[in-house]
């Protein structure tokens, strides 16, 4: 079994990204600026917003997080993403999600300017990812893309089985993973609640791809030997063996996982790490204008 090192790869990845942030500066006078904007007071999502706010600083980005209460509007919150669409000085701009119940997820979606969508998630760029065409891809996937680029992967002709049909992760990847790419060219199954027969399905996996949002989902008799295993999920439990009050668990159950796996990403310290990168590559390609011409 071959860990696929999230901490290591993002380490690597980030130092190229400062380097390309440096040198956009030298040339431009400015840094690649991310806004983040984060409504209410959710745990996690402060917590997300937090890292992906000190890895900008990190590279060499500049970064703003707008914060709102959660009984802000919905229209107040589109006039604030219309204001920094039209902000030249911002070249990516999310919002974190999930969102309180009264705010449509996909008006916002739509709302932010597909050029500055950094997070991948605007119709306009999951319609141009479906075609192959250059866009921003969906931060997760993307950067289980590249983790798989960085070890040199072969994933042609392999048969991958995603588990989870979400738009941030599941379908993104099942697309990815089919294109005609490197990594991709794979014969792809997607899968989710509701597939009959899920074990069998996944059994049949070169690599299993599990975003289904559940602890410990994908089990030991699941998983072929020698497939790729690459678990997305991250699920918070309480815990007083932390000083942080919480663990994270993935969707795989790793120690009875990982002894039948080629290759296998840990819960923390996988996936999560290069989410970040993603993002990351995007705002600096945003500002460099290289996918939508500035």
């Amino acid at each position: 079994m071959e860990l696929l090192d999230g901490k290591l790869v993002s380490a690597k990845i980030k130092e190229d990204i400062k380097q390309e942030a440096a040198a956009f500066m030298a040339s431009t006078g400015r840094k690649p600026h991310l806004v983040a904007i984060l409504v209410g007071h959710d745990g996690a999502s402060e917590t997300y917003v937090a890292s992906k706010m000190r890895n900008c600083e990190l590279v060499g980005f500049e970064s703003t997080n707008i914060h709102y209460e959660a009984d802000v509007t919905e229209a107040e919150l589109i006039a604030k993403i219309e204001s920094l669409n039209a902000d030249d000085r911002v070249d990516g701009l999310i919002v974190q999600l999930p969102l309180p119940a009264h705010i449509n997820p996909e008006r916002i979606t739509e709302a932010i300017d597909y050029r500055k969508d950094v997070d991948g998630f605007h119709p306009v760029n999951l319609g141009r990812m479906q075609r192959n065409l250059p866009c921003f891809i969906p931060a997760t996937p993307y950067g289980v893309m590249l983790m798989l680029d960085h070890y040199r992967i072969d994933t042609a002709g392999l048969h991958a089985v995603v588990v989870g049909r979400s738009n941030i992760v599941g379908s993104p990847m099942s697309i990815l993973l089919a294109r005609n790419s490197v990594p991709g060219n794979c014969t792809v199954t997607l899968t989710h609640s509701r597939t009959k027969n899920i074990t069998e399905e996944v059994r049949r996996a070169d690599i299993v791809v599990a975003a289904i949002g559940k602890k410990h989902f994908i089990t030991p008799d699941m998983v072929k030997p020698g497939a790729i295993v690459i678990d997305v999920g991250i699920n918070r439990e309480t815990s007083t063996q932390t000083k942080s009050g919480y663990k994270l668990y993935g969707d795989v159950d790793f120690d009875g996982v990982a002894p039948k796996a080629s290759w296998i990403t840990p819960v923390p310290g996988g996936v999560g790490l290069m989410t970040i990168i993603g993002l990351l590559k995007n705002t600096l390609e945003a500002a460099k204008g290289t996918i939508y011409p500035r």
